[in-house]
């Protein structure tokens, strides 16, 4: 398998290195209903009026028009999953995150409009992403300069999801919208999504909203079943905003609700069991260590959330003597679900945070254009280390009980720059955070009958209860210290014009990271990972031999990025090649794993090495004819450890593709055929990946009927070849294979 592998990757290699480069966006209208637009490097092009927008200095992808349209899925991982240098992290039907150069959450930043999306998808593979793709107008995947602006988070990029639930501008004749309806063969899926913006002097309103359910998805015979157990998914997700909106800008304001039930397929909680006695972990019942469950594995496992946002947006030209432009981001997040097996809630995750945004682009001054800006974060998280929320408090017995809530607030600065200096354009951002969390005591409760009270009190006297409690809050403490972390990140980066079409750009960066909270504080069992995880923060002797505080404990990435571009004529494209070098990486060490159950249960110790990751992806298209064009695309990441006999987990080998693009008329068809690359370089508690290859087409007949009106019938294809997948960037690629053949028929409707 390793000798068979290595070819066919320096092939990928080779043919991305020797192909001339530029971005190849294709963007088609979907309707009258345009997306609001995205994030320039400089500027807001929201309200881009009078102002250059200026490519990027590395390597940007855009998704929307009809391509998006076509290849949305339940989730965020799922739909962009094929791009350039991403992959996906699956975990059944409902929940997908996007995988980056080898990298994903918290390695990459997800945006709402330029604003921080909060949820916990962060915080654990099976928790999805709470954005709904069949509501956005275009995915952006920021990078370089431009991405130093969101913070450490944002070191593999920056993913910037646009939507109209806010109105930026008047909708032409007053009124505009869309609906569309999709059924899936393959998984059952049932989905309507309506939107409409209406329009009044100087006011508009718009409501969008959509319904999915999907059952199980088929997989491919070889696997054993037909169907794969507990990956369904339901959504439903629906926003109502208005705003003021002038010639230099708008306000505007917005409400979002989103209701999801998904299944965990492949997770099992026989290893609820699992305890340590100091560095030995234990899958055995004794003492009172017991099992939290005690029913059998075959009930379904499942997550029901609830996600209510409010988004205050404003984009604004000339508010103030030299500023060009003003933009404003406010945001408050309610977050909650719960984790469900049968008719157990065994945890609730919650996440409560105000958010705002203020960024200043100023005026050209001496030459520079650039933008200056303030966000500020104040969060409540609650959820880990509980596995036992359907457990009743036992009666004579005293202890903390949960929730455990994490506070966390942050400060941050930044300021980006650009000038021009003949054919070369530079830019440098610069960011600084100050995040200080903390982890306040818990409730203390002590159940005690008066039998019990007497005996307490004749061991420790009348005040036993606060006796007690001042002990275990004291030890609580002790093992949940709070944290100080002021990272700083900063970029410089040009891009060097050499005329018909041909550029080449060049950046630099220094990333800091700060570790999140299941980083810092995870002390229990992780059941939709099969782990037993210990934090940095809470008496970790894994990271203590270091002899270092936690709050000295920066990821720190130095990178390098060069991007060849061809824009204009028959040939174009965009490669990309990186080369990061990152001390203190934070990662889940392996200390033991242990097999009681029957299922294998790993102790992982969170801890930090030094890494090196160096990669290439991008893409190539040529215009065969006026109608038709083909497009290569492809990726490798490749991940070492300094200093560790072993390799980082679920890192993505590689992949090459072609895509073939014809359209005659109104009808239009693409066909895409990639190969994944297997993944031989594991984690010494993985296991080998076979490669696979994948083909998608898209075959789309678009109607135009006159008074900003069209309709568009689609049908859109995956894994035509029905071949047996895994992902090898899962966390339950065994238990969670890709979906086998499926093929989605929609209708669109715009006005």
């Amino acid at each position: 398998m390793i000798m068979k592998n290595r070819p066919a990757l320096r092939g990928t290699a080779g043919v991305l290195a020797l192909l001339p480069t530029v971005l190849w966006a294709q963007a088609m209208e979907s309707g009258p209903l345009v997306a609001s637009g995205g994030i320039d490097n400089t500027v807001t092009i929201t309200a881009n009026r009078g102002v250059e927008v200026r490519p990027a200095i590395t390597l940007s992808q855009t998704l929307s028009g009809a391509e998006l349209v076509h290849r949305r899925q339940g989730g965020l991982g799922e739909t962009i999953a094929g791009l350039p240098g991403v992959h996906l992290d699956s975990f059944g039907g409902g929940a997908s995150r996007p995988v980056i150069r080898g990298q994903t959450l918290p390695r990459v930043e997800i945006l709402s409009d330029g604003a921080a999306l909060f949820d916990v998808s962060s915080v654990s593979p099976d928790h999805a992403v709470t954005a709904d793709p069949l509501l956005l107008d275009a995915i952006e995947i920021i990078r370089g300069p431009a991405a130093i602006r969101y913070g450490g988070n944002a070191v593999n990029g920056a993913i910037n999801l646009i939507d109209s639930k806010v109105p930026s501008r008047l909708p032409a004749g007053g009124l505009a919208g869309a609906t569309e309806a999709r059924y899936g063969f393959g998984d059952g899926e049932k989905t309507a999504v309506g939107r409409v913006t209406a329009g009044t002097g100087q006011f508009a309103i718009h409501a969008e909203g959509v319904r999915r359910h999907a059952g199980n998805y088929e997989v491919p015979g070889d696997y054993g079943v037909d169907e794969l157990p507990d990956s369904f998914a339901e959504n439903t997700s629906y926003s109502i905003g208005a705003s003021w909106i002038t010639a230099k800008g708008y306000i505007g304001a917005a409400f979002t609700r989103m209701k999801s039930r998904y299944g965990l397929p492949g997770h099992s909680h026989l290893n609820g069991v699992c305890h340590t006695h100091d560095m030995d972990l234990h899958c055995t019942a004794h003492g009172g260590f017991d099992d939290p469950f005690g029913s059998p594995d075959s009930h379904t496992a499942s997550i029901a959330l609830r996600s209510d946002r409010v988004d205050i947006r404003a984009d604004y030209a000339d508010l103030l003597p030299g500023i060009a432009h003003t933009r404003l981001r406010v945001s408050h997040t309610d977050y909650a679900h719960d984790e469900i097996d049968g008719a157990m809630l065994f945890t609730r995750y919650t996440n409560k945070v105000w958010d705002g945004r203020l960024e200043l682009t100023h005026r050209p001054l001496l030459g520079f254009t650039g933008t200056l800006g303030a966000q500020y974060t104040d969060g409540t998280f609650s959820g880990i280390n509980v596995e036992d929320l359907h457990v009743p408090f036992p009666e004579n017995a005293y202890g903390l009980v949960p929730p455990y809530y994490h506070l966390t607030k942050n400060v941050g600065l930044f300021l980006s720059e650009r000038r021009s200096f003949g054919a070369v354009d530079l830019e440098f951002a610069v960011r600084k955070d100050w995040r200080e969390m903390r982890v306040p005591a818990p409730t203390f409760l002590a159940t005690m009958t008066p039998e019990y009270e007497a005996m307490f009190t004749e061991w420790y006297g009348s005040d036993w209860r606060q006796i007690l409690e001042s002990e275990y809050v004291d030890d609580f403490l002790d093992r949940n210290h709070g944290t100080k972390h002021q990272p700083f990140s900063a970029s410089l980066g040009g891009v060097w014009n050499l005329g018909q079409g041909y550029s080449v750009g060049l950046s630099f960066g220094h990333t800091e990271r700060a570790p999140n909270v299941r980083e810092l504080y995870a002390r229990g069992n992780n059941l939709s990972t099969n782990s037993y995880e210990l934090g940095l923060a809470v008496n970790n002797p894994v990271f203590e031999e270091s002899r270092r505080p936690v709050g000295d404990v920066l990821e720190s990435t130095d990178s390098v990025d060069l991007t060849f571009r061809k824009s204009g004529g028959l040939l174009e494209g965009e490669i990309g090649v990186f080369y990061q070098d990152v001390g203190d990486y934070i990662f889940a060490r392996l200390i033991e794993t242990e097999k009681a159950t029957g299922i294998a249960h790993n102790f992982l110790a969170y801890t930090a090495a030094d890494v090196r990751f160096t990669g290439i992806d991008g893409q190539v298209s040529y215009q065969v004819t006026p109608a038709s064009r083909v497009t290569v695309f492809g990726d490798f990441v490749h991940a070492r450890m300094k200093r560790m006999d072993d390799h980082l987990p679920r890192i993505p080998r590689g992949r090459l593709g072609v895509r073939y693009d014809r359209h005659w008329g109104p009808l239009s068809a693409d066909v895409e055929m990639s190969r994944t690359f297997g993944q031989s370089r594991i984690a010494s508690y993985e296991t080998e990946t076979a490669g696979y290859n994948m083909v998608n087409a898209t075959l789309a007949y678009r109607l135009d009927m006159g008074l900003r009106q069209s309709l568009e019938l689609y049908a859109r294809g995956t894994n035509l070849g029905d071949e047996l997948a895994f992902a090898h960037t899962s966390f339950v690629k065994n238990q969670s294979p890709l979906r086998g053949r499926s093929i989605a028929l929609g209708m669109r409707y715009a006005f």
